[in-house]
C-alpha cells in the first residue's frame, strides 16, 4: 500500500513552495482556470461525495448535538433507537429546551472545514463535473452548509435524509428509506439508507462518463463497491471506509486514491480530473490539464509525488 506523500514543489496548489506568498498562488491559479475555461468546459465526469467528514471535517449530527448542549441526552438514547429516528427525537428535544431554527443554522455555519475543501468543489464544477452528493446527514445540514459557504450551486442533487421545519418551529427529521414499511435489503448499510442504491440509479442515468466517489465511512463501503473498473474510489486515510477497503481490496473494481485532508483532497481529486480529460481528450489541451502550472513539472513529477493508487488484486 503506497501512502500519500506531498513535498512543497507542489505549492503551487496547496502549499508553500518558495515561489512567492501562498494567497498570489491561489490568486494565479484561479485566474489561469478562469481563462482556460473561456475556451473550453471540461465534461465527462460525476463526482460523488459523502458530506460528514468528507467535505466538512466533523459529523454533523454530532456537531449540532455537541454544540447545543444536548450530548449526554443523545448517548443516552443512543442504544435505545435507530440514528436517523434519534436525531429527529433531538430536534423535538432542542426545541422543548427553546433552541430555534436559526439556533441550528448559526451552529451549522461554524462547522469545521478545511480551507481547501472549498476551491476544490469549485474548481471541479467550474470544469464542467457533475457533482453529486451521498449522504446520511439530512437535507436542512447539508443545505445550510452549502449556502454558508457559497457552494449551493455546485451540486446538482443532494441525496439525504429528507428534513423540514414543522408549523411550531420544530426541525423534523426523515429517514431517505422509509425502513418502518418495507427494508432496502442490504445488510451492510444502516435502515435508513443505502448509498449503492443511489449510485445505481446514476449509473443507470450516465452513459460513457466516469465516476469518482469521495467517501470516509462505512457507509461509503457498500456504494464503492458497486463502481466500475473505469471509475475511482477516494476514501479518506485511516476511516472506516479506508480500513474496510484495504480489509476487502477484491470487492473493489475502481481505482483506489486515498487522501487524509482536505489539502490531500484537492490534489488527488483535480489530478483524476486531469488524468480523466487528458484520456477522454488525448490530443487536446484541457482546461483541467491547465490546473496545475507548468513551473510545477507536473508531468514529470507526478507519478514521484502523487498520492499512488493503492494496489487492489483482481
Amino acid at each position: 500500500m503506497h501512502g500519500c506523500l506531498l513535498p512543497s514543489c507542489f505549492g503551487c496548489i496547496n502549499t508553500p513552495c518558495g515561489w512567492g506568498g501562498l494567497a498570489s498562488k491561489h490568486l494565479w491559479r484561479e485566474k489561469k482556470l478562469t481563462r482556460c475555461l473561456e475556451r473550453e468546459k471540461m465534461a465527462g465526469i460525476v463526482v460523488v461525495f459523502d458530506f460528514d467528514k468528507t467535505i466538512i471535517d466533523v459529523d454533523s449530527d454530532n456537531w449540532v448535538v455537541d454544540e447545543l448542549g444536548a450530548t449526554d441526552l443523545f448517548n443516552q438514547l443512543l442504544p435505545t433507537m435507530p440514528w436517523n429516528s434519534l436525531m429527529d427525537r433531538m430536534m423535538k428535544e432542542l426545541h422543548s429546551q427553546g433552541k430555534t431554527i436559526d439556533d441550528i443554522a448559526e451552529v451549522l455555519k461554524r462547522v469545521p472545514i478545511h480551507p481547501r475543501a472549498v476551491p476544490a468543489i469549485k474548481s471541479a464544477h467550474a470544469l464542467g463535473c457533475d457533482l453529486k452528493i451521498v449522504s446520511d446527514a439530512n437535507l436542512f445540514f447539508i443545505e445550510t452548509i452549502l449556502k454558508h459557504l457559497g457552494l449551493e450551486d455546485c451540486f446538482s442533487e443532494i441525496n439525504t435524509n429528507p428534513s423540514f421545519v414543522d408549523e411550531e418551529g420544530r426541525l423534523r427529521i426523515f429517514p431517505h428509506h422509509d425502513f418502518t414499511s418495507s427494508s432496502h435489503g442490504c445488510s451492510l448499510c444502516p435502515p435508513n439508507m443505502c448509498k449503492s442504491m443511489v449510485i445505481k440509479r446514476i449509473q443507470a442515468s450516465i452513459s460513457t462518463e466516469k465516476l469518482i466517489y469521495l467517501g470516509d465511512g462505512s457507509g461509503d463501503f457498500c456504494p464503492s463497491s458497486k463502481l466500475g473498473a473505469g471509475d475511482y474510489v477516494m476514501p479518506r486515510k485511516n476511516f472506516p471506509l479506508w480500513d474496510l477497503i484495504c480489509r476487502n481490496p477484491n470487492l473493489i473494481k475502481a481505482e483506489i486514491h486515498e487522501w487524509s485532508d482536505g489539502e490531500e483532497l484537492e490534489l488527488v481529486l483535480l489530478h483524476l480530473i486531469k488524468k480523466i480529460s487528458e484520456e477522454n481528450n488525448p490530443n487536446n489541451n484541457s482546461a483541467a490539464a491547465q490546473l496545475i502550472p507548468v513551473d510545477c513539472k507536473f508531468e514529470t513529477m507526478a507519478a514521484q509525488v502523487l498520492p499512488q493508487a493503492l494496489p487492489v488484486p483482481h
